[in-house]
């Protein structure tokens, strides 16, 4: 893969959390969250989407909404849990973007709000069909995921680099 290949980025938001008396980092999906996990492998599926990387956040609930949503793809991307993506800005996602190396073709983000959502929005240079107007209109709800695609490094992703292919969330808004 060349530096000016076609790219591919996904962000997906953690599925629903539940709120037990634990530190934030250690919240459990909720049954929701564990209904809904799968459901965003399937997609992936449906959708033809295959993952090179994923980075996932640390958090218990990222975890648990990669791992049920992985066990429904024919093969698991390579994975890393990155701390960085706990609580992270959109500075610090796009800084995470950027390191990815360029024999990637495509990547998975497993994170949070409101940075997936804030990243979605600033990549986005332009769009297919109402996906711009729908993940506007619905913000960035648990277990959705936009699709982007761009053509260069990764070094050289900011804001306006990609085209919004997809958004998608598992309840109608």
């Amino acid at each position: 893969m060349t530096a000016d290949s076609p790219r591919t980025i996904v962000l997906l938001r953690h599925a629903k959390a539940d709120w037990p008396s634990v530190p934030d980092h250690e919240r459990p999906l909720a049954d929701r969250g564990r209904h809904d996990s799968p459901a965003v492998g399937r997609r992936f599926l449906d959708d033809g989407i295959s993952l090179d990387l994923a980075l996932c956040s640390t958090a218990e609930r990222t975890r648990e909404t990669w791992k049920l949503a992985a066990h429904e793809l024919p093969q698991r991307p390579r994975t890393v849990y990155e701390e960085r993506l706990y609580e992270a800005s959109l500075g610090e996602l796009l800084a995470l973007v950027n390191e990815t190396p360029d024999d990637v073709g495509s990547l998975l983000l497993v994170g949070h709000n409101p940075g997936m959502h804030a990243l979605a929005e600033a990549l986005t240079g332009s769009a297919e069909g109402d996906t711009l107007t729908r993940m506007t209109r619905i913000g960035f709800p648990t277990a959705a995921f936009a699709v982007l695609t761009f053509t260069g490094s990764w070094k050289t992703v900011e804001h306006g680099v990609g085209r919004l292919t997809g958004f998608w969330t598992p309840h109608k808004g």
